[in-house]
This record gives C-alpha cells, structure tokens and sequence, in this order.
C-alpha cells in the first residue's frame, strides 16, 4: 500500500484542516494510506520520509528548519512526490529559498485580494493531468507568484485582472498549475484554494488536485522500476 504523509499547519486562514482532510479522502480513493500530522517534528525522520511515497503540503507562512528542509529534499530527490496548493506549498515557508527552487515558485502577491472572478486556462497537451479539462471561471484569491522557469505549466490566469502597481506592465499568463522533477521526485503543484469550498465550487480544480497528487505519488515507483538513481550532492550541507 501506498503511503502518504499531509503536513497541516500554519495559518488557520487557509483552512488545513479542512483541505487536509479533504485530500488526504482523495488519496484514499486510490489506495493510499495517509497520515496526517500537525507535528512539524515529524519531518526529523529523515529514514521515514524516505520511504513516503507523497508528501502533501497543507501549511502556510511559517518558517523550516534547515535540517528538516534537508530532510525533505533529499526525500523527493530520492522518488517521494510532493503536493500541494495555493499558499499551503507556495507560501509555506517564504525565507527558506531552498523550499521555494523545489517546490517551482514562490507566492507575492493577490492583487484585489479574495472574491476575485478570473478564469483558469487549461494548457492542452501539457500533461495527461489536465486530459479532458476545459478552461472554467473561478470567484476567489488570484495568486501572484514568482516561478521557476523549468517548470511544466498545465494551466494559467491571465493578469492584471484589478488595478494595482504591475499593470505598468504588459499582461501576463500566470500558470495556476504545474509539473516540475526534483531529483527523482515528482512535484505538482495548483495555487487554487484558498479556502476548502473552492473546490467543491469549482470542480476541476478538485480534479487537478486528486491527478495531481496521484502522478506525483507515481514517481518513486516508476523510478525503482527504472532502477533510477540519485547522486546526494556534498555541497548540500553548504545551502543551509
């Protein structure tokens, strides 16, 4: 069986118990075992985490030790996936750059702030995550993020939507979702919910969450099929 771990913490105004609890219902569907935890000290267990096959990240605004930010990276590098949504992976820990190069970006801003009506944009093509989707309408939080190029965007927004200092700027596609490899680690995350009902409001992006985190939860399989391997870097200690 599967085994999966959501970490639900940080700012109660993201509601993570309530998306944990909600994913961790998702994962189960496909057979996952999840535990779910509120401990940030759980993420000690280096030899643990490395046999997760999903970590989901449901915690906001808060800071990572460097030895547990070490922890986890070397977790995914090795096949363990990572998850997550909105600010419970991409701002969950805004000092920690490390968290924010593996993860793929880093939230800024959500000009307007919450009840903000924009589409998302589906990427045809992109991945087999998106398969069969078509764009929708969203009424919550547009997130602004700040994102690494080497990511694989499944769906975008388009900005500016409100007036605020950047439509100085030309418009921009925002990606909402995307793939990146961490290692042998899949990463996937979408910035859609910033409260638990989004999802129930606007069904595809449950959708993208539930294959979302069920491709990421695929790689450390595909990986040991592969016989794939990965090099623990010396100067990992260095960027800490």
């Amino acid at each position: 069986m599967k085994q999966a771990l959501i970490l639900q913490g940080g700012w109660d105004g993201h509601e993570p118990v309530l998306v944990s609890k909600r994913f961790a219902g998702l994962l189960e569907k496909h057979g996952y075992s999840v535990e779910i935890t509120s401990q940030m000290e759980t993420l000690e267990d280096a030899e643990k985490l490395m046999k997760l096959d999903l970590i989901v990240a449901c915690w906001t605004m808060d800071s990572l030790p460097d030895e547990y930010t070490r922890n986890i990276s070397q977790a995914v590098a090795s096949g363990t996936g990572l998850a997550g949504c909105h600010g419970g992976m991409c701002d969950a820990f805004r000092q920690n750059v490390e968290w924010q190069f593996m993860t793929g970006g880093q939230w800024v801003s959500h000009p307007g702030g919450d009840g903000i009506d924009y589409t998302v944009e589906i990427r045809h093509g992109s991945s087999p995550i998106v398969e069969g989707l078509e764009d929708f309408p969203v009424c919550s939080e547009h997130y602004y993020l700040h994102v690494d190029p080497a990511i694989e965007v499944l769906a975008t927004t388009r900005f500016p939507i409100v007036p605020y200092y950047h439509i100085s700027n030309k418009p921009v596609d925002m990606p909402v979702a995307w793939t990146k490899f961490w290692g042998n680690g899949r990463v996937f995350y979408c910035s859609l919910g910033h409260h638990d009902d989004v999802f129930d409001k606007f069904p595809n992006a449950q959708i993208l969450m539930e294959r979302g985190m069920v491709w990421a939860g695929e790689g450390k399989q595909y990986a040991a099929e592969r016989q794939l391997t990965t090099t623990r870097f010396e100067n990992d200690a260095k960027m800490y």
